[in-house]
């Protein structure tokens, strides 16, 4: 089911080198189709249903063996598949890999009642490597504890609803979202105490992520690669997904960078 809490909307559906190969027009809800392959650690996250596999979320490959993602996009009920590759959901091709989750990793504070409380993101430990291709690659992430400007031109891309209510996509869809400062989006008009400084806020006008989306990268231009993936997809207004003054909201990836390390065992490492 989806969940209301505090007056959000779960951006998850309930139901069911760090360079991309293209360069984004500065144009998902209000977004765009991308390029095939343009974010190439895009991942969808599947969960087992009787007799296939159902879309639920999106996600990030940081590592051959790891995939971000958001804390509220798992259930320890299901079974999970990341497929890394993909474009067009309705189409089968080479590109594309299919591999089982073999372990789950939930950020311990994150709070399945208290959305608003931070800290909704989850690694999954893949079942084998996946292999790097001209299709699929690592993210890279931002240095730990890095603050995006206000006004960074970031990137949402997923497979979620296309309006509010609406259809899921089939093709990958991006959508040009600028990055809403704390200050700015802590205001009471804006998120208020909603938001926490270990999140990010992208958006708040016509374009936004919407359900579908949530685990999904936010895109970023970069400190260390041209891009880093500055966020994951976590919430957005119950009002509906590109409400005004609303952005999107996500969880601020360099706040838990000693958490990813500590988990996969490493430190992270991309090629730029």
């Amino acid at each position: 089911m989806l969940r209301l809490l505090s007056a959000l909307l779960l951006v998850a559906l309930a139901s069911g080198s760090a360079l991309p190969f293209y360069k984004p027009s500065s144009r998902v809800v209000n977004g765009e189709e991308a390029e095939p392959h343009s974010w190439p650690w895009q991942a969808l996250l599947q969960y087992e249903v009787s007799g296939g596999w159902s879309f639920t979320c999106g996600g990030t490959l940081i590592d051959p063996d790891w995939v971000l993602t958001a804390g509220h996009c798992i259930s320890s009920s299901r079974k999970y598949r990341v497929v890394l590759g993909e474009h067009d959901r309705t189409v089968t091709t080479g590109t594309k890999q299919v591999i089982s989750v073999a372990a789950i990793y939930v950020h311990p504070e994150w709070n399945s009642s208290c959305l608003s409380c931070g800290n909704d993101i989850a690694l999954l430990k893949l079942s084998h490597s996946a292999e790097l291709t001209p299709e699929v690659q690592a993210a890279c992430l931002p240095p730990r504890d890095y603050i995006l400007p206000h006004g960074t031109k970031c990137y949402v891309t997923g497979w979620g609803r296309l309006i509010t209510g609406g259809q899921t996509a089939n093709q990958l869809q991006q959508a040009l979202l600028p990055v809403v400062d704390y200050a700015h989006c802590s205001q009471a008009d804006w998120w208020g105490s909603t938001v926490k400084e270990t999140m990010v806020c992208a958006g708040g006008g016509d374009s936004s992520a919407c359900n579908g989306d949530s685990g999904g990268p936010l895109n970023c231009p970069g400190v260390k690669c041209e891009w880093e993936v500055n966020g994951v997809t976590s919430f957005v207004s119950s009002r509906g997904c590109n409400t005004l003054k609303k952005p999107t909201g996500f969880t601020r990836v360099s706040a838990y960078i000693d958490w990813i390390e500590e988990i996969i065992g490493s430190s992270l490492k991309c090629s730029c």
